[in-house]
């Protein structure tokens, strides 16, 4: 029998952690190359970024397109189950921006007591 979990706990299993909603961002407006990723997401490792890839390819948040030439070049971009996620991260952002004076005033109080 399967566990019901609510909905965020569902959502947050294929969302969830440091790295797949800054490559889910990097990836709404259309396909990025691996390289060009790890360069956006630095101080990301490329074996992070590797297994964050698969898990979001296996998920199908994003798809993976290998061109065969020399040197290898492949391109990630959101599956239509990806870009579903596109109005909950325009609404993330707003309220980012909305609240963006009193977050850097937590992260300052907390940067202080560190």
């Amino acid at each position: 029998m399967t566990k019901y979990l609510d909905p965020i706990t569902n959502s947050l299993k294929l969302i969830g952690g440091k790295w797949k909603v800054p490559i889910i961002y990097n990836l709404r407006t259309g396909p990025v190359r691996f390289g060009e990723l790890k360069r956006i997401l630095s101080p990301i490792t490329q074996q992070m970024l590797t297994k964050q890839l698969r898990e979001m390819e296996r998920d199908q948040l994003i798809d993976r397109k290998v061109f065969e030439v020399i040197p290898p070049k492949v391109e990630y971009s959101l599956t239509e189950f990806g870009k579903s996620l596109g109005p909950v991260l325009q609404s993330w952002c707003q309220w980012s921006t909305d609240n963006h004076a009193l977050m850097q005033s937590i992260a300052e109080k907390n940067q202080s007591k560190s």
